[in-house]
């Protein structure tokens, strides 16, 4: 396995990206509404990356990948591509965002609601961001990605969801996937160490019902075998000396913990 260690030159360039992808989340969340179709939000958040921000939507043309942003709805776990369907009253939906600025990338994630959303989507999106925290929370020297994938794991089944296994958390900088990867669940004291320098996403995708996910014809889109709803939060984190920081930190987030 081959983990780059960033340079502070690095780690500088990665911060401005993260902050970039942090601030396409912030700009969307006024545009979600009833009516409104995930193809016009992600023509939004293009025009915004590439007009204001003068950066790249890492996502368009990834891999064959035809979007700027992915826009996953209800039971869809990941990878959603954005269409004419429109978003209606008690919807639940994952914006992933990522940015490329001066060759590196930042990428995060958030969940949207379509106006009240019922009780058990409301517990599924807030059990699974307590999850990112956990594993957050685990991040600093020292530690082992097994360190981050129990913490994650404890938080989604105490509550008596489901963690996805096929898809992970991964090493980011200058390409959108490195190494290493990061699963959301497993064993105190198992795998990699962590180290300064190191940059990766933790992005727990969380099922109300079973675990078990199966991928659509697109090629892309992957949903719950059972229908059953499901849930992403994610942020950029680098491994510091002393801790962690998240590179991707939204401005509601910024005032929450500063009021903390």
């Amino acid at each position: 396995m081959s983990v780059t260690i960033k340079t502070p030159a690095e780690i500088e360039k990665m911060r401005i990206a993260g902050r970039l992808a942090a601030e396409v989340l912030d700009m969307i969340g006024e545009h979600i509404e009833p009516g409104v179709t995930t193809e016009e939000l992600d023509r939004l958040c293009h025009e915004f990356i590439i007009k204001k921000q003068k950066a790249i939507p890492a996502p368009l043309h990834y891999r064959g990948f035809p979007k700027s942003i992915c826009t996953s709805v209800n039971n869809q776990v990941c990878h959603g591509i954005p269409s004419q369907k429109r978003l209606k009253k008690g919807d639940v939906l994952n914006i992933d965002i990522t940015v490329i600025k001066d060759g590196y990338h930042g990428d995060t994630s958030k969940m949207f609601t379509v106006g009240p959303p019922s009780v058990l989507a409301s517990r599924l999106i807030d059990v699974t961001q307590q999850a990112m925290r956990a594993g957050i929370e685990a991040v600093r020297p020292g530690v082992t990605l097994g360190d981050i994938g129990y913490a994650v794991q404890r938080v989604v089944e105490s509550n008596k969801f489901s963690v996805v296994r096929e898809y992970c958390g991964h090493g980011i900088g200058r390409q959108f996937h490195e190494e290493p990867q990061v699963l959301h669940y497993g064993k105190p004291g198992d795998g990699l160490v962590l180290q300064p320098g190191m940059c990766f996403t933790i992005e727990p995708m969380v099922n109300a019902g079973k675990r078990f996910i199966k991928l659509l014809p697109d090629g892309w889109t992957v949903v719950t075998k059972d229908r059953s709803l499901s849930a992403q939060w994610e942020h950029t984190i680098l491994v510091t000396a002393s801790g962690h920081d998240i590179l991707t930190l939204r401005e509601e987030e910024r005032a929450q913990m500063e009021a903390a």
